[in-house]
């Protein structure tokens, strides 16, 4: 079984205000607080654009310490754990001895004695939620079903914290469960609202046994 979606983007509106496509994810965790971050921003997609879009299920996650150091980004699972540490070399995020809380979530905790942290989850190399200011002993928890939201927004770039006004207009759910591929096409604009549905739909075989 693939561990990614296959997508397309297709733009099919009449828009005419070169609007930018923000696409972003959820983090159902219980105890994130944290506002979500713009994924993948598509600037001004033209009338018939097409993009490709590749979802992986996986992700990855890397620590950032109050100097501004980044660690190398490493894989994670669902019931995975990761531990920033103090090392000779300096601080180090590693996999921990022990699995996270739940199996369906990956944490990221701090075991630093002093230095506050900042736990950040990539899909697809690109940053997909952050969790910020970890003090010592705190532990950041992800967890992301397959659900996309999508919208039209201007002025948003990749990576950005999105505030609670983006967020509203950002609203469209786009269900990816058991989706192999889609195409995510993108309609409307002029006097119409935007409006963003799968096409074309090819769902993961069932394994009879």
């Amino acid at each position: 079984m693939s561990n990614s979606i296959k997508l397309n983007f297709v733009n099919k509106s009449n828009d005419a205000n070169n609007s930018d496509v923000v696409i972003f994810q959820k983090n159902v965790a219980s105890n994130f607080d944290e506002r979500h971050t713009a994924w993948k921003v598509i600037k001004n997609p033209s009338h018939g654009e097409s993009l490709p879009i590749n979802y992986s299920t996986n992700f990855q996650v890397a620590a950032a310490d109050s100097y501004g150091n980044y660690t190398p980004k490493l894989a994670a699972y669902d019931g995975s754990a990761f531990e920033m540490v103090e090392r000779a070399s300096g601080h180090t995020l590693q996999p921990s001895q022990h699995f996270a809380s739940n199996i369906d979530e990956v944490e990221v905790r701090n075991n630093l004695t002093r230095s506050a942290i900042d736990a950040n989850c990539y899909k697809d190399g690109k940053l997909l939620a952050i969790k910020t200011n970890l003090a010592p002993g705190q532990k950041a928890v992800f967890k992301f079903n397959p659900k996309l939201y999508i919208g039209v927004a201007s002025g948003i770039e990749e990576g950005e914290i999105l505030n609670s006004a983006i967020i509203s207009k950002i609203n469209t759910e786009i269900n990816l469960f058991e989706v192999q591929s889609a195409d995510i096409v993108m309609t409307g604009g002029g006097s119409e609202p935007f409006n963003f549905s799968l096409e074309n739909v090819t769902y993961i075989p069932v394994e009879l046994e």
